[in-house]
């Protein structure tokens, strides 16, 4: 509400499990990541879209939400 009147939006974006080179790094072996609902990990372009929308004109009315990018591991319960 304090950005609002300046026409200022305030998002977060959540990204799971995602595709870097930390989750293939040989000494995590003994904690292999773990297999989303999707059958893959989040895709880093995936999350940049996503940003990428939220800041330009298309995402202009979009604010105090989260986004979350998870491959469908928020459906596991």
């Amino acid at each position: 509400m304090e950005l609002a009147d300046r026409a200022i939006t305030c998002n977060v974006v959540a990204p799971g499990l995602t595709d870097t080179p930390m989750m293939v790094d040989p000494r995590r072996a003994g904690v292999p990541p773990q297999v989303l609902p999707l059958g893959a990990l989040v895709d880093p372009r995936d999350v940049a879209a996503r940003v990428g929308f939220l800041t330009g004109d298309r995402g202009k009315s979009i604010t105090g939400q989260v986004l979350t990018i998870c491959g469908g591991a928020s459906l596991k319960g």
